[in-house]
């Protein structure tokens, strides 16, 4: 199998000059394949739609979390609406300053394993697809993988009559 067998059609994206606030609304409506489901990270393209980045809620998370506050043990505070307040104080943040600019990739004809082993030694969730042009044509998610693992570990009959 190879990394196109497996890939999700790219439909939705960000921008470096998009906002946080733009970019939970996308994560939270986004399409994975024909269905709006919402998604766990999303690649960041530029104007000319070269791959600059990717922005997950993982990246969210953190720039809502101040760096500051991992010196302290919070484990013993209750600050009720702290977050809701710091959501709200950094949702005109651009997600340039938050996107991770590491991304790993694979081109359309890779094979399956060679994703794994990317997703595997990167601790990564989620993998886009390049074509021979370098652009991003889809997405390799670990659900996926992990179901197409499922599939061939499982006999067809046992896979599709039980849940």
């Amino acid at each position: 199998m190879k990394a196109k067998d497996l890939m999700i059609p790219i439909q939705d994206y960000l921008s470096p000059d998009n906002t946080l606030k733009e970019a939970v609304n996308l994560l939270r409506i986004a399409k994975k394949g024909e269905e709006k489901v919402g998604v766990k990270g999303l690649p960041v393209l530029n104007k000319n739609g070269k791959l600059v980045g990717m922005v997950s809620m993982t990246d969210i998370l953190k720039a809502v979390h101040p760096s500051y506050m991992d010196l302290m043990n919070l484990s013993n505070f209750t600050w009720d609406g702290m977050v809701e307040s710091l959501a709200k104080s950094v949702a005109d943040k651009k997600i340039e300053t938050v996107m991770s600019k590491e991304v790993f990739t694979v081109k359309e004809d890779d094979p399956l394993m060679e994703c794994v082993d990317l997703m595997i030694k990167n601790n990564i969730r989620r993998l886009p697809v390049i074509d021979r042009e370098g652009r991003v044509v889809g997405m390799i998610y670990e659900r996926d993988v992990f179901f197409a693992i499922v599939k061939a570990m499982l006999d067809d009959e046992y896979y599709f009559t039980n849940p």
